[in-house]
């Protein structure tokens, strides 16, 4: 049985990531984090979640609970999961990290870490959102280094991040297939006289409105047709069933840095070497 903590576990997606757990073969839920001060503190987490008294409280010291758990599921935010990290790496517990909005500097303390203990780190854990990755790598790859690439991402108005990780990530698959630096070739957002557009350009464009979960689109254009690959996530329920996945993976690995392309076995799929 893999013991399972959630950070967060009181806002909408660790109530989710809760849920699931407490259903789940093979996975037991174990520890319950929030931030300090959160007002819900103390409370049973089961009860917060409407499943009836699991007798865990929700806690802020994760470092008290450390030898609760096997696997900390963590879709905070950049600051919180890398004080998280710190305190897995010293008690070498294993994690899966959903939080975008990580700084250069807190990716490079997630690596590092890595080689003490095992990771799974992904912009986005929904099993959709990870084959168009592979999609838009492999498509990259065939259609060449003539191709205009554009990235769109709508999400829901809360969000405080743009673009979305999930946005950087396909970019990332893009640029990997073409020998681009992502850092080098990035542009966001258009406005005022712009000049005629570079081939090896990659542009991200993001939307906040209402209450959209998240839509992809990388589109890809050539003077004579346009492709585009889209995924529209319908409810967060993708991501919180793609991290269980996760964490039942990651529990028998001793240390490395993974993402979902690992856990689904996507990376042993070869991608073409890109057209000239």
């Amino acid at each position: 049985m893999i013991r399972v903590a959630i950070a967060g576990a009181a806002g909408r997606m660790g109530q989710m990531l809760v849920s699931l757990v407490h259903q789940q073969v093979g996975l037991k839920l174990a520890a319950a984090i929030e931030r300090d001060g959160h007002p819900q503190l103390g409370a049973d987490i089961g009860e917060l979640c409407g499943l009836g008294a699991l007798d865990i409280t929700l806690t802020s010291d994760l470092d008290n609970v450390a030898d609760d758990f096997d696997v900390l599921i963590d879709f905070t935010i950049a600051d919180a999961t890398a004080a998280n990290l710190a305190i897995c790496r010293h008690h070498l517990k294993k994690m899966v990290i959903g939080t975008t909005g990580l700084s250069e500097s807190q990716r490079q303390d997630i690596a590092a870490a890595a080689h003490h203990m095992a990771i799974v780190l992904a912009p986005n854990f929904a099993i959709g959102v990870n084959v168009t990755f592979k999609l838009a790598e492999i498509a990259a790859a065939i259609l060449g280094n003539e191709v205009d690439v554009e990235i769109v991402e709508a999400h829901h108005r809360h969000k405080v991040d743009a673009p979305s990780g999930t946005a950087l990530g396909l970019g990332e698959a893009v640029a990997r297939a073409l020998g681009r630096n992502l850092a080098d070739v990035s542009d966001y957002g258009r406005s005022g006289v712009t000049g005629e557009r570079a081939h090896e350009r990659i542009a991200f464009h993001s939307i906040r409105a209402g209450e959209i979960v998240g839509d992809h689109t990388v589109l890809f254009a050539t003077e004579g047709e346009r492709l585009e690959l889209t995924h529209r996530a319908q409810t967060r329920l993708n991501f919180a069933e793609g991290a269980l996945r996760a964490s039942a993976w990651v529990a028998n690995r001793e240390a490395g840095l993974f993402d979902m392309q690992d856990v689904l076995g996507l990376t042993e799929i070869n991608v073409p070497a890109a057209k000239k």
